[in-house]
């Protein structure tokens, strides 16, 4: 069985405007994928979109009615066969702070909103548009979803109660779904990452020393991640037509500490 072939179809990638969204956008469009970058930031997203021939939506991924005209605006360009979720936040906060006082509960609300119930909105949403197409190969595959979870699923430090349940929530989705979607042909994996390269660690020389100490309690390579990298394992997600109900740590091999 040959590689999942892109050419003419269409994806979906969720923070698709910088980071690990936009590293994987462009490694789907260079498989030959229309891309639709749907994110909130409008001027970097449509700029994305434009340098590879895609397009820009504008998306909160906790609405449906954003979910639903991302997914139109894929079904446009082509056939949805693939739907990255990169988009993804954290709000670290001790559950009790130094005074006693308990974390307000809409903080760790909104980051299982986003995280884990924007996960889920997107993909249900386009795996329904999947269900509508042709069978790309004799399997019967229609498409396939990747979502990001996080190695802080596993190793959650302090401070990180909200980001680690809804990284968990999404490794703990991943076999259900796939067992859910099967019947249709979709494929569901997980990537966990580690300490990848992002503009969340900001610019400058204060900001390349942190993520030079932050490689040090890497395994191997003693470095961060590059999203490139992490791209590259989405791919071999979507491309590889036997990779299916998994969950992949990609993270240097580290273990993260408490804090």
């Amino acid at each position: 069985m040959p590689r999942v072939n892109l050419e003419g179809s269409s994806s979906i990638v969720t923070g698709g405007a910088s980071g690990i969204g936009e590293a994987t956008a462009r490694q789907l469009a260079a498989a030959g994928s229309r891309v639709v970058i749907a994110d909130l930031n409008e001027e970097r997203g449509r700029q994305v979109a434009a340098d590879i021939g895609g397009a820009f939506a504008r998306c909160d991924v906790t609405s449906t009615n954003d979910a639903d005209a991302a997914v139109a605006a894929a079904c446009a360009l082509g056939p949805l066969r693939v739907c990255v979720n990169s988009a993804g936040l954290g709000a670290p906060a001790r559950t009790i702070d130094r005074n006693g006082v308990p974390l307000d509960l809409e903080n760790f609300t909104f980051v299982i909103k986003v995280n884990l119930i924007g996960t889920f909105n997107m993909l249900s949403r386009a795996a329904a548009a999947m269900s509508k197409t042709a069978p790309m190969d004799a399997d019967g595959s229609r498409g396939v979803i990747v979502n990001m979870a996080s190695a802080a699923a596993f190793d959650g430090q302090i401070g990180q109660a909200s980001y680690s349940a809804s990284k968990g929530g999404i490794v703990g989705m991943t076999l259900p779904i796939a067992r859910d979607l099967s019947a249709i042909g979709v494929r569901v994996n997980t990537i966990a990452p580690g300490l990848i390269d992002t503009p969340i660690y900001g610019e400058g020389e204060a900001a390349e020393a942190w993520k030079a100490k932050l490689g040090e309690s890497v395994l191997f390579p003693k470095r961060l991640g590059s999203g490139e990298e992490l791209a590259f394992a989405v791919m071999e997600c979507v491309t590889n037509p036997y990779m299916n109900a998994e969950v992949i740590r990609l993270d240097g091999g580290i273990r993260m500490p408490p804090k």
